[in-house]
């Protein structure tokens, strides 16, 4: 599933299944059987020459049906044992912490498996007895990946911290690039107009006049009555009041100088513009109550590679479906119902209406290209690969709570792969680790 889930713990299931039977499976025809022996110590978890040659194998496999060109044999090799190596520190931290997974929760996961297989847990049981998967060892699989899982969303949430003041720079910033949901401001200023190229001696004249008339303000005199007396603008008549006017009805300067003050204060400095100097003074402020954004309805297709669907044949499989919808073969909620593998399939892959920030990076960016009813291609995320379908798009209001939650959910969605990736490393850092050789 592309929304971001509380856990991932699916995802993580389905690539356990992909990883047992490439570690268990019979070799392809014509592939030279390796001799099994232990390629690395991760504290108290082995990496085996199996378990390494498998791995390599699935990957070239898939690149090569892809077309795609690897890195030299001793590059990818160390590439797959550091990736094996890194799944190892993972499950000895998960271990070492105390995380427990009952046999309940196991059966729950193989039926989750087969479910996704759209297979009964039977069906599941036979088909890894053909394929020589013994059942023990590919539930003891399923209970490491899901301690893993668990671990690890329990480390990112400590880790990963948003601020209030990151959550106020994401909603300022979005509120610039799409120009609604602004505070609204009503200044009122004291205006000491300065002719384009007046002599010096001038200018020096009117600052004073300006300065002065802040310092009678500041002294405790009636803002809107000095305004009469001194200010040449259209608003002096209304004590220099502009009325309520959007944040981006406003010259930045005035930003600037009034987005720090409470209403009813004056800004402590003379501003110098082109038209002249001003005293600025903050009438009011109002929040907009509700911003307004934009939410999506869309639906999705989604396969998630295993040992017997590599990520490029789900591609290509998926082209296909989009093929059909295009040409009126196929509906598109109907193949989403027959084929897809997420808990949206029951709904034809309906996702509701979402807001900016609730699905993962990747997935988002290919939807927001779409025009309603648009089909993307193929789409790759950690979740799997999607086919996906806008239905329509609206502008809702959205209470400020609710606004700071999605800025909330966004930021953390940013910041995972890099702390995920920090994390990590830091583990294996304090990790023993030993690297042998093949036996001669």
């Amino acid at each position: 599933m592309s929304r971001k889930p509380k856990t991932l713990v699916l995802g993580w299931l389905l690539a356990a299944c992909a990883l047992h039977a490439s570690a268990q499976s019979p070799s392809a025809p014509g592939t030279p059987r390796t001799a099994d022996f232990i390629v690395a110590v991760v504290n108290q978890e082995l990496v085996t020459a199996v378990e390494l040659e498998q791995r390599l194998a699935r990957i070239r496999a898939e690149a090569a049906r892809a077309g795609q060109r690897l890195p030299p044999d001793a590059q990818l090799r160390q590439q797959v044992l550091d990736a094996l190596i890194d799944e190892r520190v993972i499950l000895s931290y998960a271990r070492d912490t105390g995380m427990r997974v009952d046999e309940a929760e196991i059966d729950r996961a193989v039926a989750s498996v087969a479910a996704q297989n759209q297979i009964t847990p039977q069906q599941l049981r036979e088909r890894l007895r053909q394929d020589g998967i013994d059942l023990p060892r590919f539930r003891a699989n399923l209970r490491d990946q899901i301690m893993i899982e668990r671990v690890r969303e329990r480390e990112l949430q400590q880790r990963i911290k948003v601020s209030d003041a990151d959550i106020d720079a994401f909603i300022e910033k979005q509120r610039r690039d799409g120009g609604g949901g602004q505070s609204e401001y009503n200044v009122a200023q004291i205006l000491v107009p300065v002719s384009e190229g007046a002599p010096e001696a001038e200018v020096q004249k009117l600052r004073a006049q300006a300065e002065q008339a802040l310092q009678r303000v500041r002294g405790g005199e009636d803002f809107a009555a000095v305004a009469r007396e001194v200010s040449r603008d259209d608003n002096r008549e209304r004590g220099g009041e502009m009325g309520m006017r959007p944040a981006a009805k406003l010259p930045d300067v005035f930003l600037e100088q009034v987005r720090g003050l409470r209403p009813g204060q004056v800004a402590p400095t003379v501003l110098r513009t082109g038209a002249g100097f001003h005293v600025l003074k903050l009438v009011e402020k109002r929040d907009d109550a509700a911003v307004r954004v934009t939410q999506t309805h869309a639906r999705h297709i989604l396969l998630r590679p295993s040992a017997q669907l590599s990520a490029e044949v789900a591609k290509q499989r998926l082209a296909e479906y989009r093929r059909q919808i295009e040409s009126g073969k196929q509906r598109f909620e109907e193949v989403a119902r027959a084929h897809s593998q997420d808990g949206s399939a029951a709904q034809g892959g309906d996702l509701g209406w979402t807001a900016p920030g609730a699905f993962v990076p990747e997935f988002e960016q290919a939807m927001n290209a779409l025009q309603p009813m648009g089909l993307s291609e193929p789409v790759v995320s950690r979740f799997g690969v999607h086919l996906i379908q806008v239905l329509d798009r609206r502008e809702v209001a959205v209470e400020p709570r609710q606004l700071r939650e999605l800025a909330r959910d966004a930021l953390r969605e940013q910041r995972f792969e890099q702390a995920y990736a920090d994390w990590v490393r830091e583990l294996r850092s304090r990790a023993y680790v030993e690297l042998r050789e093949s036996p001669r």
